[in-house]
């Protein structure tokens, strides 16, 4: 008889209640404010994260989970009765926590461990969570499970991201010092996707408002008005703005699941405070 548990790095930033609700364990990763050092979700909430960043104007630095932490939940599933574990990590091209989850493996024998690499994070990775998790919930076979995580990510996941702040990308070193520049003084709001397991620029929009448009063009691109569907607004503290974009979802696709989501400390590192995104996944 199997029993599948299902893991997930902190960076897939599943609302707490939802984690609760399937039963879904979770390993945080760490966000540095020079010589501290927070477990996001755990001990670092989005709103502190954000308010650090505002008040020291220093960008964190941000590391995997350590092995250990892998290793200790995979021993205490195995003790709970546990058969099998799933870890879903975010892209192993952004992140080592992929290989932090598949080193722990070889430290236990007394569970069997698949780790599979999500490529991406936030909320598309939380889609992957969430099907495994109700798959689990029904009794369904680990091997089952993946053989339907691989599926979906070979359709793959349309994620889009809506950069407010250029600061988080040019002091990442993702912009140099010129474009920074000219990207203020013309009000570009890059957006960026996934793609080959990294994030990279999709299209540079002038203005917020013709940015957070284009995201809606897309979601209307891809979605038919009566598909079923489960669509994702993610947003680096703008909670109030995403509500109304997700009501503004749920009048056009009446028959869609619409949940409001986070980019918590992490992915916040990168994009910076006032980030939108859009997610959505076809039933």
């Amino acid at each position: 008889m199997h029993k599948v548990a299902i893991i997930t790095d902190s960076t897939s930033y599943l609302p707490k209640d939802l984690r609760n609700q399937y039963n879904i364990k979770m390993v945080p990763l760490n966000v540095i404010f020079e010589n501290e050092s927070y477990q996001e979700e755990t001990e670092l909430t989005v709103d502190d994260f954000y308010q650090q960043v505002r008040e020291g104007g220093k960008l964190p630095k941000t590391s995997q989970p350590a092995v250990g932490l892998f290793a200790d939940l995979y021993e205490k599933l195995a003790e709970e009765g546990y058969t099998d574990t799933i870890v879903i990590t975010l892209s192993s091209e952004i992140s080592g926590t992929y290989q932090s989850a598949e080193t722990a493996k070889s430290m236990v024998d007394s569970i069997n461990v698949d780790v599979f690499d999500s490529e991406i994070s936030c909320m598309p990775q939380g889609f992957f969570v969430l099907e495994a998790a109700k798959m689990a919930e029904q009794g369904q076979a680990a091997k089952v499970i993946l053989s339907r995580l691989k599926v979906i990510r070979a359709k793959g996941i349309p994620a889009y991201f809506m950069v407010d702040d250029l600061s988080h990308l040019h002091r990442g070193g993702r912009l140099n010092s010129a474009q920074f520049f000219v990207g203020n003084l013309l009000q570009v709001k890059p957006v960026l996707q996934f793609v080959d397991k990294k994030i990279v620029p999709f299209e540079k929009i002038r203005t917020r408002k013709k940015a957070i448009k284009r995201l809606f063009e897309l979601i209307h691109d891809d979605v038919g008005k009566d598909e079923t569907a489960q669509i994702s607004v993610i947003h680096a503290n703008r909670e109030e703005e995403a509500k109304g974009y997700a009501e503004e979802l749920r009048r056009d696709f009446p028959d869609a699941e619409v949940i409001i989501t986070y980019f918590g400390p992490v992915i916040g590192t990168h994009l910076g405070e006032g980030s939108i995104g859009l997610t959505w996944i076809k039933e």
